[in-house]
């Protein structure tokens, strides 16, 4: 008899509203608890709403391509199959999953970073959602040509079908002809060099066209090393006591805790500390201000099954203990490996965690996640002969070592703050606890 009230749900910090892009159930379709209704997008993910109790769908108060507010009534469903008015509703925000990553559109890691140069309305005065501003940004549309695309939403707005169906419609056209070589623009402090598409007729090549998450991660790529004079400074690690003593713990850390516990968490509590040692590298830059963070999140770069990536991010790592750590890498990473992460989950990081080491890689040159001024690439932990300093004098034996690789941010961080912050993670994790328990 009861009626429920399908809201918008609350997104993330900047996140006002989203555009309902597919309806996934019809008026008068009965539903399960929990199963999706509603295809929802922002300009951070695609998302489905899902009913938050069986019932009957009696009413959707928008439609497809329609871009309501966080908190707006978008269908009500009635319960145990009661279809009467809309009054006296029930009211519940739904908390929404995040659905896989589409091919249609994507979620970049770091898309936080990203602002869509264009208009928010056409030259009609029609609203233009993040979502199809993005997907213009992405797909190199200017507001002019935006403007010329046929809207079929509500007041002739854009709808992401429209903006879809015309790049299909513009990639079968006839293709111009563009000169093999390279068209490079005049180089001054605010340009770079654009290069045209080179015609590869007669080649024996495949064409692979980029998805939009992997445009705006170049994008994103391009505008740091732009934004950042990068400077790399590695260091060797023996991690051979770290390495005995996880050996020893994590069968016992599995069955009490019920978490694998892996490196990672090892190694964002070492960063932890040397951030509380080192404030000045848990900071940003805006203009000629250093804004210095008095909270660390560590943002902890992850490998999605598309072989893009993305970045989710442990908040206040500085007031979890290993095994809060631990189950919060564990949570995020799966998630982001199933593309379930929410959107203010991967935002907000003031410092990144690389694990070249995952692939083999024994060391590397990250990239600065903006508007941090570093990020720690760990390479893979290999035995290697060392030389032991002893009483007795010096000895050569087998030891487990990595290395690490810290890029930052020359602007702020000079080689002396850089490589002091890097000497104070090899040293915490060199001198890490052996006896300790869990």
């Amino acid at each position: 008899m009861a009626k429920i009230e399908i809201l918008i749900p609350a997104m993330g910090e900047g996140i006002t509203e989203a555009t309902i892009t597919q309806f996934l159930k019809k008026v008068g379709d009965f539903v399960e608890e929990e199963d999706p209704i509603i295809e929802i997008a922002t300009d951070k993910v695609d998302s489905e709403i899902p009913a938050p109790k069986a019932g009957k769908i009696v009413k959707f108060l928008f439609n497809e391509g329609d871009t309501p507010q966080v908190g707006d009534v978008v269908a009500i469903i009635a319960t145990e199959g009661e279809e009467t008015d809309t009054e006296n509703t029930e009211e519940i925000s739904i908390q929404k999953e995040q659905e896989p990553i589409s091919e249609d559109f994507a979620a970049p890691v770091f898309l936080e970073t990203i602002t869509p140069q264009i208009s928010s309305k056409t030259e009609g005065g029609n609203f233009i959602s993040p979502l199809v501003r993005t997907i213009a940004q992405a797909e190199n549309i200017g507001t002019d040509e935006l403007n010329q695309i046929p809207g079929t939403g509500e007041a002739g707005r854009i709808t992401k079908k429209d903006i879809l169906e015309y790049l299909k419609n513009k990639k079968s056209q006839p293709a111009k002809i563009i000169p093999a070589e390279p068209i490079v623009a005049p180089i001054s402090s605010d340009s770079v060099a654009v290069t045209a598409h080179k015609s590869y007729e007669g080649e024996n090549v495949e064409i692979i066209e980029m998805d939009r998450m992997r445009k705006l991660i170049a994008q994103y790529m391009l505008s740091s090393k732009q934004t950042s004079p990068h400077v790399t400074s590695f260091i060797d690690v023996d991690v051979t006591g770290l390495v005995n003593w996880r050996n020893k713990v994590k069968d016992e850390f599995l069955k009490k805790e019920n978490q694998k516990l892996t490196f990672t968490p090892i190694f964002v509590e070492a960063v932890t500390s040397a951030l509380k040692d080192y404030p000045m590298v848990n900071v940003s830059v805006d203009g000629d201000r250093i804004i210095r963070k008095k909270y660390i999140n560590i943002g902890m770069a992850t490998a999605l099954p598309s072989g893009n990536l993305i970045v989710p991010v442990i908040k206040a790592t500085d007031e979890l203990n290993l095994i809060g750590i631990t189950t919060k890498v564990n949570d995020l990473a799966e998630r982001a490996r199933n593309n379930k992460l929410q959107p203010d989950e991967i935002k907000g990081s003031t410092f990144t965690i690389t694990n070249l080491g995952a692939f083999g890689s024994t060391t590397g040159t990250p990239i600065i996640n903006q508007p941090e001024v570093a990020i720690l690439a760990v390479g893979a932990i290999k035995k290697k002969p060392a030389v032991i300093e002893t009483p007795h004098g010096d000895t050569i034996g087998i030891r487990q070592i990595m290395v690490l690789s810290l890029s930052y941010d020359h602007r702020v961080v000079d080689g002396a703050l850089g490589g002091l912050f890097l000497k104070r993670i090899a040293e915490n994790l060199e001198n890490f606890d052996t006896k300790r328990t869990i």
